[in-house]
């Protein structure tokens, strides 16, 4: 009996070794690969993105000192597999919410990074990730910090199969979950 539980002990502590060393194993990148070089021309980039087949473009509106944003850069941001999965189906810009840089919207007008933030996508925290379509037409919008990876690669199967235009992350991602 002795045996048995020194065994299970054993073989809980080589099993939780391994699940440690698959985290470990999981690539780990810059987060500023996460985002395309971009000349801040959103029309150019939805155009871009269409030659390329992609979906659309994904703006991340962030601050330099949002907490969450930092979080988010750090722990889903510079995956490989998130990088990998999001860069298959979106042109990915990152615009500061308080910036000063003048940037041309999707309708060809010149504004500055927070007046677009604020006037044309009513953002008011960070982060938050908007999907357009190739044509610069909202599909949908996801303001927050996500949990986790999983929760972020859901995202993307939500908005790439277009569950988006039948009813709400949260409903789709409890869904998920349950099942």
């Amino acid at each position: 009996m002795k045996y048995r539980f020194k065994h299970i002990g054993l073989t809980l502590l080589l099993l939780t070794s391994m699940s440690t060393n698959s985290v470990i194993a999981e690539e780990i990148r810059n987060a500023s690969e996460f985002f395309d070089e971009t000349f801040g021309d959103l029309s150019e980039e939805a155009a871009q993105a269409q030659d390329e087949g992609k979906i659309g473009v994904l703006l991340m509106f962030e601050t330099d000192d949002c907490p969450w944003c930092k979080r988010m850069k750090e722990t889903v941001l510079n995956r490989a597999r998130v990088q990998d999965r999001y860069h298959q189906y979106f042109r990915i810009i990152s615009l500061n919410t308080e910036g000063e840089t003048l940037i041309t919207g999707f309708d060809g007008a010149e504004i500055i990074e927070k007046d677009f933030a604020l006037k044309y996508n009513r953002i008011r925290a960070t982060p938050v990730f908007v999907f357009f379509d190739t044509q610069g037409n909202l599909l949908t919008r996801y303001t927050g910090a996500v949990k986790d990876i999983d929760e972020f690669l859901l995202l993307s199967t939500f908005v790439v199969d277009g569950h988006y235009k039948d009813e709400r992350f949260n409903v789709y991602k409890r869904q998920k979950q349950s099942s």
